[in-house]
């Protein structure tokens, strides 16, 4: 069974300022899964804005990437798309489901569930602005009061998506709670497109268990993969093969981050990366001994060569058991 050509039920979830193309090739050199670009907006990329321009620039990945746009404007989506088309993009996912302030505020993200004219409107001129395959991410609806996503994805359905991924949390909950399993049951049962469950799975394990119990069609991880970007393929494997996941050798952690921050280096610059990587490291080291202390170290480092001397330091196989 594939979902829109691609050979795996397991998407990398998009998050704003995460799975920037550093992330994305870390994730893929894992293996199979498939990779789903940080958040465009429309108004900067229609313009041409230099720094979305890049982050909209697929087309030096050797793996299909499946670029997603917001806003709220369905004239300025039909320029955008024919840019990310342009700029190598192998499918569009339209984002009706991100909760942030300002996204909301200008009519974009989680807001587009409380007006399915326009979001009618922006998947129907998307659809005709491309010949590539379309998707929409959207949320159990904008408050618990006001769910909705059944109707919604029928109305996806309608306007031609291919197919969508639902988020089991609404607006209002923002990514607080559990996920709620059975929306995403509800709406895989109400519609013939396949249907991406997105929520609460942080191993291939509870993955596989929404599977079983939604019936969906494929599963999106998002923020279990952050300091875990093995997870994709882990889950992929599993899923398919019924592989049960190795724990992580020590080496390998510290070898990964360090690669982390060298696709950081390359893409943004030394500096950047050295600022950009402190949250990095707060992820790779959760639940290690005494990382608490290394990060506070960590985030006093002003230059790369003691931020490498210090991941060494602390990543030591003599200094942790073998596995993570």
């Amino acid at each position: 069974m594939t979902i829109n050509g691609l050979d795996s039920k397991v998407f990398l979830a998009p998050m704003a300022g995460i799975t920037d193309k550093p992330m994305r090739r870390l994730v893929s050199s894992f293996g199979k899964g498939n990779i789903v670009s940080e958040m465009v907006a429309i108004n900067a990329l229609s313009f041409k804005n230099p720094k979305t321009y890049r982050i909209a620039d697929v087309r030096d990945e050797n793996y299909p990437v499946i670029v997603q746009l917001v806003g709220g404007n369905p004239e300025l989506f039909a320029d955008s798309v024919k840019l990310a088309e342009e700029l190598g993009a192998y499918s569009i996912d339209i984002n009706m489901g991100c909760p942030v302030k300002k996204i909301v505020s200008n009519k974009s993200g989680s807001y587009l569930m409380k007006d399915i004219k326009l979001a009618s409107a922006i998947i129907t001129t998307v659809k005709k602005a491309t010949t590539l395959p379309v998707s929409v991410k959207f949320r159990k609806g904008w408050d618990n009061n006001s769910v909705n996503a059944v109707e919604f994805a029928k109305m996806c359905e309608d306007c031609g998506a291919e197919y969508i991924t639902i988020h089991g949390r609404t607006r209002s909950d923002f990514y607080s709670g559990v996920a709620d399993w059975d929306i995403i049951a509800s709406v895989k049962d109400a519609v013939k497109i396949k249907v991406i469950g997105n929520g609460d799975i942080d191993t291939p394990q509870k993955a596989k268990e929404m599977l079983d119990y939604t019936k969906v069609d494929g599963v999106m991880i998002g923020r279990a993969t952050l300091g875990k970007p093995w997870l994709i393929s882990q889950t992929h494997e599993f899923l398919e093969n019924n592989t049960v996941p190795l724990n992580i050798p020590i080496g390998i952690v510290k070898d990964t981050l360090l690669r982390h921050i060298k696709e950081l280096s390359d893409y943004y610059g030394e500096k950047s990366a050295l600022s950009l990587s402190r949250k990095y490291v707060c992820w790779y080291c959760k639940n290690l001994r005494d990382a608490r202390k290394f990060r506070e170290t960590y985030v006093r480092i002003d230059n790369m060569e003691q931020a490498i001397i210090e991941i060494n330091k602390f990543f030591n196989e003599e200094n942790f058991d073998k596995e993570y």
